[in-house]
């Protein structure tokens, strides 16, 4: 299976949480099916991009980048790679290149999905987001990439206001899917 098969499979069976959520899955696979390059960053009227929240191995804590050309603090993310082959290994990979934290475990997902407009192609070009959640294990420390201008923790609750609600949104939604694992495990 290709990746970008993939990511109309995921797609395809995920259940939005929301009608704007809705909307964009729907919109999203549009643009899997109108474009054969819909998951790489040549794309120019937008791709598929990964993104990951972070959370401390209890949930409180999530992990946020000061993003360089946003300037804002953001989960991890980015960009599709050719060695890719799921949407989820991407969420993984960009997860943990970014923190610099081992042994990440990524939650089922996607938790959200999210599009905004980037910079990859001038004047306008958009990421559609897959939005996933990992679990890093106790006492992890996390390592800032050259991707970043901070790396820091912070609770769930009070994301600073440098931020947006996307990431409040999926930092929340990765807090809760990590309690129903954990009832469901307990």
């Amino acid at each position: 299976m290709t990746l970008h098969d993939d990511a109309v499979a995921v797609l395809s069976s995920w259940t939005a949480p929301t009608p704007e959520e809705e909307a964009l899955r729907v919109e999203f696979l549009g643009h899997l099916r109108a474009y054969d390059d819909a998951m790489w960053r040549a794309c120019a009227p937008g791709h598929l991009t990964a993104t990951t929240a972070v959370l401390s191995h209890d949930g409180t804590q999530v992990l946020l980048t000061l993003h360089p050309k946003a300037g804002q603090w953001l989960p991890m993310g980015g960009h599709c790679e050719d060695f890719d082959d799921s949407l989820e290994a991407v969420a993984l990979r960009e997860a943990t290149e970014e923190s610099g934290i081992a042994g990440l475990e990524l939650l089922p997902g996607p938790l959200a999905v999210d599009k905004h407009e980037v910079w990859c192609h001038p004047p306008r070009s958009w990421h559609l987001d897959v939005e996933y959640a990992a679990v890093a294990p106790p006492g992890a420390e996390a390592v800032m990439s050259d991707e970043s201008l901070d790396l820091r923790w912070f609770p769930v609750d009070e994301i600073p206001e440098l931020s947006d609600e996307a990431t409040r949104r999926l930092a929340a939604r990765g807090r809760a899917a990590l309690g129903s694992r954990s009832r469901s495990l307990g």
